[in-house]
């Protein structure tokens, strides 16, 4: 079988880092990629389990040296998806889980074949504000620039695969399971598929002489 990346964005407060991690819940095998990031840890974060947290000088350096399979400015931060990362996962023969915002899941598409992407919207305009709200990590001014962004992101629904509404999260959580699955069953991922069906094909014959 061969490894591919399953790339889940929305927008901020949509819910796709909750869904990425239930999804590796139920599915150890699969790998997830951490994600670096200038933006400052929050209380209960972990540098290197939650987020890389890089400084801004060595996150342009990663940039130049061409580590990053993707990148991205948002809300005046920088966030990216280090090649080495997934690239760890795929050697191990492992699906990678990715939660990354629009830009950066544009630059995936272009740089990596075969590249799953899901886009987790809000069942309504009104969730997503109280969600946000409800964090209560950033002043009225940063949050209004989330939401701005937000509505320019919801306009890009159309450039991604699948979309999931996560109006109830363990719903939406068994529908990117379900994506996950069928990616995997892909003809084109099937690297044996030739032999197992030339023996199904031998076992056919040889069972039609015993009748």
């Amino acid at each position: 079988m061969t490894p591919f990346l399953l790339v889940l964005s929305s927008p901020s407060g949509g819910g796709k880092t909750t869904i990425a991690r239930r999804v590796l819940a139920a599915r150890p095998a699969v790998g997830y990629s951490i994600s670096a990031t200038t933006r400052a840890m929050r209380p209960g974060e972990v540098h290197g389990k939650d987020y890389w947290f890089l400084t801004p000088e060595e996150f342009e350096a990663r940039v130049m040296g061409g580590e990053f399979l993707e990148h991205a400015s948002y809300n005046g931060r920088r966030y990216g998806t280090l090649r080495s990362e997934v690239e760890r996962h795929f050697a191990a023969g492992r699906h990678v889980v990715l939660d990354i915002e629009v830009n950066g899941a544009r630059q995936v598409r272009r740089q990596l074949a075969g590249a799953v992407l899901v886009f987790v919207v809000p069942p309504t305009g009104r969730a997503l504000v109280e969600r946000l709200a409800a964090r209560r990590t950033e002043d009225r001014a940063a949050l209004d620039g989330r939401l701005a962004i937000a509505a320019g992101e919801l306009a890009a629904v159309g450039e991604y695969d699948y979309v999931v509404v996560n109006a109830d999260l363990e719903q939406a959580v068994h529908d990117v399971l379900g994506i996950l699955d069928a990616e995997g069953r892909r003809v084109a991922r099937q690297d044996d598929l030739d032999i197992r069906t030339e023996r199904l094909r031998r076992e056919i014959a040889e069972a039609a002489t015993q009748l």
